[in-house]
């Protein structure tokens, strides 16, 4: 079968305002307001391509316990059937298949050791944008993804069962285990670990596309984020960070400039 791809991006925050302004200086996306009712939500864009949206959360996801965070939706031909696919594997369902008018379809789950992705079946659209390349150095685009997992190697199966991914390289990094690549239809999309014992939770890690990333350094820190891993080097002559956003959202950079 055809691999699953990622398709959407996703930010729910509950400093709205801040975080379009540290995302913006940072990756240099631009926001684009949209009409969705009672809860506010933009459209982040790079280069004039929306690439996903940002959600003002509320006092109903405080109540709830919810955690600012970043979200990927993965693109399946029937939402609610993946959704329970997801829960037969011993993933949960967060919040069941629901309709965005003039949309789609959406379902949040979490994989079997807690890490949330959005399950997502758009509408047809008359004028479709073009795909979004799974790699760029375009500034803004997502350029890898990697999951931080509670064990690397189940949770590659579950994810190669469910989405149809396949294994690329693998790197021995010593005491921090292996790091899995993960092909979509043949092309590399991103990494899978085991995560270190002092992460907190097992999740998702996207990494935004930068034009250089000791200026994008600068940029984290003046608008009051954290490098918390790097500068480094890795593998294809790219360099990367982790950082953490003024809300405490674990996010990174990558660029082919050191």
């Amino acid at each position: 079968m055809s691999g699953a791809k990622f398709c959407w991006y996703e930010l729910m925050t509950y400093e709205a305002e801040a975080a379009k302004r540290f995302y913006g200086d940072v990756v240099g996306w631009t926001a684009l307001p949209q009409e969705t009712g009672d809860t506010p939500y933009e459209i982040l864009a790079a280069a004039g391509r929306p690439i996903g949206g940002m959600l003002a959360m509320t006092e109903r996801h405080r109540e709830a316990g919810a955690r600012p965070h970043w979200l990927g939706y993965i693109a399946v031909d029937d939402v609610d059937a993946k959704a329970r696919a997801v829960a037969a594997r011993g993933g949960d369902i967060l919040h069941p298949g629901e309709d965005i008018p003039g949309v789609g379809r959406f379902s949040v789950v979490t994989d079997p050791q807690g890490a949330a992705i959005v399950l997502f079946k758009p509408l047809p659209a008359e004028d479709p944008p073009p795909e979004m390349p799974t790699m760029s150095d375009i500034p803004g685009y997502v350029t890898w993804r990697e999951l931080l997992a509670g064990d690397g190697a189940s949770a590659f199966d579950f994810y190669a069962d469910q989405f149809g991914w396949t294994r690329g390289d693998a790197f021995d990094m010593g005491a921090d285990g292996m790091y899995q690549l993960f092909a979509i239809d043949g092309e590399t999309a991103g990494g899978m670990m085991t995560k270190p014992a002092a992460h907190p939770r097992p999740e998702w890690l996207y990494y935004f596309a930068v034009d250089g990333i000791g200026a994008a350094i600068d940029r984290v820190k003046a608008g009051g984020g954290r490098v918390i891993n790097g500068p480094m080097q890795v593998p294809g002559d790219a360099w990367i960070v982790q950082a953490l956003d003024p809300e405490g959202v674990l996010f990174a950079l990558l660029s082919m400039q050191a």
